[in-house]
């Protein structure tokens, strides 16, 4: 009884709203005021998307730069499987450095800071010491006994020669001019490794402090010293990177090992430049497994890199299995109203952008980026958003408020 009940109110209900229904739509077409994109049949809280899709949202210069609204013109994009993978972004042997003192000495001065970008041979600091004077010293000494016995030693070996010298004097004067000359190049290679002017040392310059420089072109990564700290042999100083060779290190899991070959290519999530997102392809593929966790490692190198990227950098990477190229755009420039998808064409307008509702068909999905069919061809070379596709929604559904009024 309660049913029966019900479905007579509910009967009446839907009546008297089809009536009044009726009566507005009537009253609405004898004055000519329906308004665009309304249909005669409902009322104007009823309009939904499907029944705008010719209306358009209007943006200001200042509120398209506010948004940081993202436009181009749709592009084929791999859709097919991939491997998730992580790893971090590193650099190769040789394009690092760690700069150490090669003797004790005092930091006096500080060239450069952490994210300078420095040329090989450039002064990064200057050290100072009285072992480093006392090198010098040694060198300069060393440098003119040599010179004695050098002189003595042909002396002798001329009169050896000429038969009017012992030769007792003459292998003494030999032994003890290759014995300063041995010194000599010793201390010679220490002054070279100090960065100290030879040529400036035998007219007796002697410098007090010495330069510290780069052993590679990049850039500054870590700065481990201060003015007056004390610096023993060895002691690491200055952290330096060259980005030029930046790659990315992936681990792939043993289960997706074999789908993993060298020329795919990767795409890493949450990782863009200037709003580019970054690719690259792998180069090599390990040969075995790493312990913990049990995976390979696969060496990726970036196809779009640029000075801002940093070694040491987590990434999360997709490695591309298979290869479908396929029209796609990303998930934010897509909106779904009554079961139906749409995105938003974009034109210039003097000083303002148009954005107009355009209804697709969407298929394959990898969590960023989503398959789309246009339904109409006359869109294909269209510009259209790619993000910001909720608050477009929004605004066009303020817009149909204020017409209902």
């Amino acid at each position: 009884m309660r049913n029966k009940i019900y479905i007579t109110f509910t009967i009446l209900a839907l009546s008297l709203q089809l009536t009044s229904c009726s009566t507005k739509d009537s009253k609405a077409t004898n004055n000519g005021a329906i308004h665009k994109g309304e249909d005669q049949n409902q009322t104007p809280e009823m309009n939904n998307l499907e029944e705008h899709v010719h209306e358009e949202v209007h943006l200001s210069q200042q509120q398209f730069v506010a948004l940081k609204m993202k436009i181009d013109t749709l592009k084929m994009r791999n859709m097919g499987g991939y491997v998730k993978a992580n790893g971090m972004l590193s650099v190769p042997p040789q394009s690092k450095a760690t700069v150490t003192s090669l003797v004790e000495a005092n930091v006096v001065h500080i060239q450069v800071t952490e994210g300078d970008e420095v040329r090989k041979g450039q002064v990064l600091a200057y050290l100072s010491h009285p072992n480093i004077v006392k090198t010098q010293t040694d060198y300069l000494n060393a440098y003119t006994n040599n010179v004695f016995l050098e002189k003595n030693y042909q002396r002798q070996k001329r009169l050896y020669d000429a038969g009017v010298g012992s030769g007792a004097n003459f292998q003494k004067a030999e032994s003890e001019y290759e014995t300063s000359k041995a010194a000599l190049s010793g201390l010679e290679a220490q002054l070279k490794l100090l960065n100290v002017d030879i040529n400036a040392t035998k007219k007796g310059n002697i410098v007090q402090k010495i330069a510290l420089r780069a052993p590679i072109n990049g850039f500054v990564q870590k700065v481990d010293v201060n003015i007056g700290q004390y610096v023993s042999a060895q002691t690491e100083m200055f952290q330096i990177v060259n980005t030029k060779h930046i790659h990315a290190d992936l681990m792939v899991f043993e289960k997706d090992a074999f789908k993993i070959k060298r020329g795919q290519k990767v795409s890493f999530e949450d990782v863009a430049i200037d709003g580019e997102e970054l690719v690259g392809e792998i180069h090599s593929v390990g040969k075995s497994f790493e312990t913990n966790p049990k995976a390979i490692r696969v060496h990726v190198d970036v196809e779009n890199k640029k000075n801002n990227l940093i070694p040491g950098v987590y990434v999360k990477g997709k490695i591309r299995v298979e290869n479908d190229l396929l029209l796609a755009i990303p998930q934010s420039a897509v909106i779904k109203e009554d079961d139906k998808f749409y995105i938003f064409s974009v034109e210039k307008e003097e000083e303002e952008w148009a954005f107009k509702p355009v209804e697709i068909v969407v298929g394959a999905n990898d969590g960023e980026w989503v398959e789309i069919e246009l339904l109409d061809d006359e869109h294909a070379n269209d510009m259209f958003a790619f993000n910001n596709a909720y608050y477009l929604i929004a605004e066009m559904k303020k817009s149909e408020a204020g017409h209902s009024h």
